[in-house]
Formats: C-alpha cells, sequence, structure tokens
C-alpha cells in the first residue's frame, strides 16, 4: 500500500538530553557490538528479525554478563528465566514478531549445534534469547513469513552502521499510532559509553512527548480517543563499563526512565523488558579455563551510567520514531510516519 506523499518536514532530528552521544550515536560504539536487520516487505508481510551480537566471537564459548529488568511482562520472549538466573548471554539477541520467536529460537540453537557437536552431550544446552513485539496490525502475522533461515540473513549481515526506522524486526511495528520500529542511540559517561537499540512498538498518539514537549496532543488535536495503551517495547543496554549481572540488573531498570520521558506509562498491554550487558569482559564455557580477573565498577559510580542508560534509551525511541518510513500492509492498514505527520501539521499553519 502507497502513502499520500505529505510535505517535506525539514526539522532535524530531535536531540535529548545533556550527554555527548559516542561517534555514531548506536548501540554500535559500545565494544565490538554488531546489528543486523532482515527485512520482509511484500504486500501483507511486513516483518522481520534484527540480531545484535555482543562481540565478534562466539558468546556460546565467551558468554557476555547481562542481566533482564521486566517493566510489564505482557511478552513471549524466550530466554529470559535462564538469563535472570544464571546473568549471562550465550547466544545473539535475535528480535522479531511474536508468532516467529519459536522459529527464531530454533535457529538459534540449530546454529549453535553445527558449532558445537558437544552441545547437548558432554557439553550443557544451549539458551536461545528471542524478544518479541506484535506487528499483527501492519503484518500478516497468521502467515508465519519468518523462516529459521532468515535469522542466519541477519545475523550475516551484522555490521556496525546500524539502519533504524522500518527495517528487520522493525518492519511491522507501530509507536504512538505512527509507524514505530528500529531505533539507536548512544551516550557517553566520563571514559565508559552505554549504547540503546529498542524495537518501540507501543504507545497512543497523544501521549507522544519529544524532549519535553507533548507534541502528541497537538497530533492528536482534532482526535479523540479513549483506547488504553497497548503494544510492547523491547530495550537493549550494551556498556563498556565492568559491571556484573547485579549492577547490569540495575542499569537497565534505568532504561524505564528514558522510556517514561517519551509519554509511556507501562500500560497493561505493553509489554516492556530490558536486557543489558557489558562488553568489558567475557566469561568462558570451558570450566578449565581462567576466569576474567577485574575490578567492578563501585556502587557510587553508577549514576552517571544510570543517566546515559535514560537519555540512550528516549533517544533511541526518538530515533526509531523519526527515521521509520509509512508503511501499508494487512488489509491495507497503513501507518503514516512521525515526520509526515508533523509535516501535515505544519503545512495546516
Amino acid at each position: 500500500m502507497n502513502e499520500q506523499p505529505a510535505p517535506e518536514d525539514t526539522r532535524s532530528l530531535p536531540r535529548v538530553g545533556q550527554l555527548p552521544p559516542g561517534p555514531r550515536n548506536s548501540i554500535s560504539d559500545v565494544g565490538d557490538v554488531r546489528v543486523g536487520h532482515l527485512t520482509l516487505a511484500e504486500g501483507a508481510i511486513q516483518t522481520g528479525v534484527t540480531v545484535v551480537a555482543p562481540h565478534g566471537g562466539d558468546p556460546f564459548i565467551d558468554k557476555v554478563p547481562a542481566a533482564v529488568s521486566v517493566i510489564n511482562g505482557f511478552g513471549k520472549s524466550v530466554g529470559l528465566v535462564q538469563l535472570e538466573e544464571l546473568g549471562v548471554l550465550e547466544t545473539p539477541i535475535a528480535l522479531t514478531n511474536t508468532f516467529a520467536v519459536g522459529t527464531v529460537a530454533q535457529a538459534q540453537i540449530r546454529a549453535a549445534l553445527e558449532a558445537h557437536p558437544r552441545i547437548g552431550r558432554e557439553w550443557p544446552t544451549v539458551n536461545p534469547l528471542v524478544l518479541e513485539c506484535n506487528d499483527g496490525y501492519l503484518n500478516d502475522i497468521r502467515a508465519l513469513a519468518v523462516c529459521e533461515e532468515h535469522y542466519g540473513m541477519a545475523l550475516a549481515a551484522r555490521s556496525t552502521d546500524v539502519a533504524q526506522g522500518s527495517v528487520g524486526a522493525g518492519r511491522g511495528m507501530s509507536a504512538f499510532d505512527l509507524k514505530g520500529g528500529i531505533g539507536t542511540a548512544s551516550r557517553r559517561a566520563g571514559k565508559f559509553t552505554v549504547g540503546a537499540l529498542v524495537l518501540a512498538n507501543f504507545g497512543r498518539l497523544p501521549m507522544l512527548i519529544l524532549d519535553g514537549d507533548p507534541v502528541g496532543r497537538v497530533l492528536a488535536a482534532a482526535e479523540s480517543s479513549s483506547e488504553p495503551e497497548q503494544g510492547s517495547i523491547i530495550m537493549l543496554l550494551a556498556t563498556d563499563a565492568p559491571l556484573d549481572a547485579r549492577q547490569l540488573r540495575r542499569l537497565a531498570r534505568r532504561a524505564g526512565a528514558g522510556l517514561a520521558r517519551t509519554g509511556s506509562h507501562y500500560g497493561h498491554g505493553s509489554g516492556d523488558i530490558v536486557v543489558a550487558f557489558s562488553t568489558a569482559y567475557t566469561i568462558p564455557q570451558a570450566p578449565s579455563a581462567p576466569m576474567p580477573s577485574l575490578a567492578m565498577l563501585h556502587e557510587s559510580r553508577l549514576d552517571p551510567l544510570f543517566a546515559a542508560a535514560a537519555e540512550a534509551t528516549e533517544q533511541a525511541i526518538v530515533n526509531a520514531l523519526w527515521h521509520a518510513e509509512p508503511v501499508g500492509g494487512r488489509d491495507g492498514n497503513s501507518r503514516r510516519s512521525l515526520r509526515q505527520a508533523l509535516a501535515q501539521i505544519a503545512g495546516k499553519t
């Protein structure tokens, strides 16, 4: 489906917060983090897969310290229970639509089995990690269009140049009744960096706040809706600060501050989940391998990282909206972009 063209909005991307971004203003500013997308965009099929690799090696052999914070648990993710218990990532993080979680988890398992024939024999099983949002408004989610090979294609496409908006897992997502999707940003906190990547699929238009400005009220001035907040958001945080799993859980909670600044109140139907990980060290799979020996950051030095996590998350959500292109899909449903909406308002003034 084609959207009607709107006047071009000439405003620049809103810049939130006070902290400086990293060189790419992306989660790929942290360590060796890379992101890849596979986008399916044909007719009623508007969906995809996004993969975040925490480093360039094998995360099953060299595990990454991580933690999860479930702000609101309306979701169908795989792998969070073991992540909560053991505090490590064993696979890249995969994002997709709700009905593709099992397929992508199977692809992660197959990839690990092919790389390591001892998994499930002499070695433990692997913990796949797949998180989701429901893109069923734009995407024919019942078609089960995502296949196992799509995970591998997204993983193979990983890069430091992270495309944003209507790409990968974000292709069919909606946010604030506009086109949502993938957004990323980073913030510097002294000598450390915190990067965020979001899959934004939440909120109602009147709630939208951009850098403290309640623009959603203006955009929705002619509309009246009492519908509750729906949808979900997955927020990923990466940092190069030496934090353990407990500290990473504390960092993950601060993503909620950034989410709230955009207007969300974590409504009943919204699944809001954060995964945070550190690239400062890895934990070996082999019991005979030496454990890392380094000092964790002192608790009293976490505040700058907390501020960076909130700012990076807020900016990543704004970026997802700003970079998203309009998309039409299932049964004639469509979403206009934020830039279209702002331009249309400007054209009436």
